[in-house]
């Protein structure tokens, strides 16, 4: 189904697994390390520039963040692995971020996000794993692609096309919430996963 992102509109946002509202329609999550460009995707997904709150502070989003567009949430996750951050507050956000994905949500795909500039760290190959290991439907989307000058990428692709199939990914988008690339693929992939009618 085409969803019309220009009514994207920010819905709510929670610190701790007790303030989740009911799972009541279908659910696109975006996750990724902190600082790989969750927030500047969904702007970008929404034709809006500051819709999702964007920082240029690494570990910013520390709340699940809803975002509706017609009868489908996004749901921006707090980003993972800062190092900066207390023993405590990484583990709230783990906990945060489990346990959304444990309390039976109307998940329908899980855009998890790659630094296309870097080899996936070993927090994403821990998300990826889980993902795998949960059965949820995901995509990797590789973000700032438009960073890289275009010798440097295709070695890069090629590192990542590499990395990522020993890791059981046979497939990948990149994207740039700069130039655009990407967005209508990312879009396109989306409305395959809703249902016909939601």
């Amino acid at each position: 189904m085409a969803l019309n992102y220009n009514k994207a509109e920010f819905e709510i946002s929670f610190g701790t697994i007790s303030q989740l509202v009911e799972s009541t329609v279908p659910e696109l999550v975006f996750a990724g390390r902190s600082n790989v460009g969750k927030s500047s995707l969904l702007n970008k997904l929404f034709n809006r520039k500051s819709l999702a709150r964007v920082s240029s502070e690494p570990g910013k989003t520390a709340t699940i963040n809803f975002y509706r567009v017609e009868d489908v949430r996004f749901v921006d996750l707090p980003g993972y692995g800062f190092a900066k951050k207390p023993g405590s507050e990484k583990r709230r956000w783990a906990d945060l971020i489990e346990s959304y994905f444990a309390s039976g949500r109307n998940v329908r795909l899980v855009v998890q996000l790659v630094d296309m500039r870097h080899a996936p760290s070993e927090d994403d190959k821990i998300m990826i794993n889980y993902l795998q290991q949960t059965d949820v439907p995901f995509l990797i989307a590789l973000t700032k692609a438009d960073k890289l000058k275009k010798t440097a990428r295709e070695v890069q692709r090629a590192a990542l096309t590499g990395i990522l199939s020993e890791l059981g990914v046979g497939q990948f988008l990149e994207v740039s919430s700069a130039t655009g690339e990407g967005i209508e693929a990312l879009k396109a992939a989306i409305e395959d996963a809703l249902p016909e009618q939601v």
